[in-house]
This record gives structure tokens, C-alpha cells and sequence, in this order.
């Protein structure tokens, strides 16, 4: 899979928080080597096996292998998504009901 480092770094900005703690947890890595995942500089944790990253514009290339780490942001920022939806219908039917 290749991704572009920016299109990374936007997941990772949009996950909800407490997500690399989770991801962490869930794949028994450290919080570090799931934040150097997604871009982080900090020479404590590894980065998963199977993440090469290729310089370009955007901050280049990253090609991921495995895309396990991925695939949970994904999930979790879809998951947040449809919170909020389902709040904001909440909120809405609520003000209906009180109007």
C-alpha cells in the first residue's frame, strides 16, 4: 500500500483521542513505535516492520506492508464519525420534542 506521508499525517491528526494509546494496546507494541507510524521523529520505539518511506513532495512516500496500524485509525476515526452523527440527531430530536 503507498500513502502519502501528508495523507498520513492526516489520520493520525484526526483520530480520536486516546486512539494511539488503543492501537498500542491492541497490536502490544509501545505508544512510540505506533506514533513513529504515523510520522513522529523520536529515536525511543521502532517502526512496524514493512514502513519505508521514499522522499517526494508532500513529505514523500510512505509504503506500508502490513497495514494493520492503518486499518485501526481508520476504523477508529469512522467510528468517531458516526458518534458524533448520532449525537447531533440526538441533540436535534431532543430540541424538536422541547420546541
Amino acid at each position: 500500500m503507498l500513502i502519502t506521508f501528508e495523507e498520513l499525517r492526516n489520520i493520525k491528526h484526526s483520530l480520536p483521542a486516546g486512539s494511539i494509546r488503543k492501537i498500542a494496546k491492541q497490536l502490544n507494541v509501545e505508544e512510540q513505535s505506533i506514533r513513529n507510524f504515523f510520522g513522529a521523529k523520536k529515536t525511543s520505539g521502532e517502526l512496524p516492520a514493512g514502513w519505508h518511506k521514499q522522499a517526494g513532495p508532500n513529505g514523500g512516500v510512505i509504503k506500508i506492508e502490513s497495514p494493520i496500524v492503518l486499518e485501526y485509525a481508520q476504523q477508529m476515526i469512522a467510528d468517531s464519525k458516526k458518534l458524533v452523527q448520532e449525537t447531533r440527531r440526538k441533540i436535534d430530536d431532543s430540541r424538536q420534542i422541547a420546541g
